[in-house]
């Protein structure tokens, strides 16, 4: 039975790269933690001095979210549920 999947993660990312010279393939395996939802994708390891460093990438949902949240969305009601 296939099951939808809402949320993805991870402790080990493999990076994929061809050489733009060579044009060899090269695979790496790196301990970064990896989550994705419907809303961004969030990559996060430790810096030199062992700190956290995330970097997080929005999908186009995600950024009309963070739009609304913060008072810069629309004005109107998207879904016409919420008007007088």
């Amino acid at each position: 039975m296939d099951e939808e999947l809402f949320e993805l993660s991870a402790n080990v990312v493999t990076v994929e790269v061809k050489d733009e010279r060579t044009g060899k393939t090269y695979r790496r395996e790196l301990p970064i933690d990896f989550y994705e939802n419907a809303n961004f994708l969030r990559l996060s390891g430790e810096n030199l001095d062992g700190s956290v460093s995330q970097l997080v990438f929005y999908t186009a949902r995600g950024l009309e979210r963070i739009k609304d949240i913060s008072g810069k969305g629309p004005d109107h009601d998207r879904c016409g549920g919420h008007s007088h």
